[in-house]
C-alpha cells in the first residue's frame, strides 16, 4: 500500500468529525426531510453517526483492500436503506444528500494535498480522485440496489394484505365460514380469490361456505366462470358452498353464459341461508 494513501486515510479517519459537522452546517430547510436543517436532535443524531461511517468507508478503499471495502460498503447500503425507507425518504433525496457528502469529503481532501504538495506528483492527486470517488458511486450503486430490495419485500407484503382482505374467509362457526365478497371483482381479483379461498378453507379445516356477493354489483364472464370453478374446486377438497345474495343481475348474465347453478344451493341473503341451515346468530 502506498504511503501517502495511508498518510490520507489517516488524515480522514482524524477529521471526520469536523466532515460530518461542515455537512450538517450545509443543510437547508426541507420540510418534513431527515435531512432538513430543522430536524429533530434524534434524527439529527443519527445522520452524524451514519455520515462518520461513510467517511470510514469511503477512506477505507484508500487502503487497496477491495475485499474488505466491498464488505464496508455492503454494511454501509444495509444501514441507510433500511433506515430511510422506515423514514420515508425519497432515494433522490439520499442520493442528493450523498452528492453533497462527496464535495465536503473532497474539500478536505484538497487541504490534504496542499498541505503535503511539495511530496504529492499530479499522479498522487489523480488516483485519489480516482479511488474517492469510485468509492462514492459504489456506496450510490449498492444502496439504490438496497433500497429497491427493501421497497420490493414490503410492497410484496402490502400486496398479501391486500389480497388477504380482498378475499376473508371469516369462521363463524366449527367447521362454518363467510366470504364475503365486496366491490367489483375483475379477472385478476378473480383468479386471486381463486388461488387463497381453497387454500384458506383447507388450512380452517372449513367444511362449508357460504359466498355472499350483496356485494358485488357487476360480474363479467371470466369471472362468473373463475367463482364457478372455485366451488367446484372447493366440493373436490370436501368443502360445501352456498351462494348467497345473487343481484337479479348477475343471475341474468350466469344464465347467458351458461353457467350452471342447479348443483349449488343460492339464497336470497346471507340470513336466508342461515336460517334454512338452523344455523342461529346472536
Amino acid at each position: 500500500m502506498n504511503i501517502l494513501n495511508s498518510k490520507l486515510y489517516e488524515y480522514m479517519i482524524q477529521h471526520s468529525t469536523e466532515i460530518t459537522d461542515a455537512w450538517l452546517d450545509q443543510r437547508q430547510i426541507q420540510k418534513g426531510s431527515i435531512y432538513s436543517a430543522d430536524a429533530e436532535s434524534e434524527k439529527v443524531s443519527l445522520l452524524r453517526k451514519q455520515n462518520r461511517q461513510t467517511n470510514y468507508t469511503v477512506s477505507f478503499a484508500l487502503l487497496g483492500d477491495e475485499a474488505s471495502f466491498q464488505e464496508e460498503v455492503l454494511k454501509w447500503a444495509e444501514d441507510v436503506a433500511e433506515s430511510r425507507v422506515g423514514s420515508g425518504t425519497p432515494i433522490h433525496e439520499v442520493l442528493n444528500a450523498v452528492s453533497s457528502v462527496r464535495e465536503i469529503y473532497w474539500s478536505f481532501v484538497t487541504q490534504f494535498i496542499n498541505h503535503y504538495k511539495e511530496e504529492l506528483s499530479f499522479q498522487d492527486v489523480v488516483q485519489w480522485g480516482n479511488i474517492i470517488h469510485s468509492a462514492f458511486d459504489a456506496l450510490s450503486i449498492q444502496f439504490s440496489k438496497m433500497y429497491h430490495e427493501i421497497m420490493k419485500k414490503r410492497l410484496s407484503s402490502q400486496q398479501e394484505v391486500i389480497e388477504e382482505l380482498g378475499s376473508p374467509v371469516i369462521v363463524f362457526s366449527e367447521g362454518k365460514a363467510v366470504l364475503p365478497l365486496v366491490g367489483d371483482i375483475d379477472t385478476s381479483r378473480a383468479k386471486n380469490i381463486l388461488d387463497h379461498v381453497p387454500t384458506k378453507c383447507s388450512e380452517k379445516n372449513i367444511d362449508h361456505l357460504y359466498i355472499d356477493l350483496s356485494g358485488v354489483s357487476i360480474i363479467d364472464t371470466m369471472v362468473a366462470l373463475q367463482i364457478q370453478q372455485m366451488i367446484q374446486v372447493l366440493s373436490l377438497l370436501g368443502t360445501d358452498s352456498t351462494l348467497t345474495g345473487i343481484r337479479p343481475e348477475i343471475a341474468q348474465t350466469a344464465i347467458q353464459l351458461g353457467i350452471n347453478l342447479d348443483s349449488i344451493k343460492t339464497f336470497g341473503t346471507l340470513q336466508q341461508a342461515f336460517t334454512s341451515s338452523g344455523i342461529k346468530i346472536k
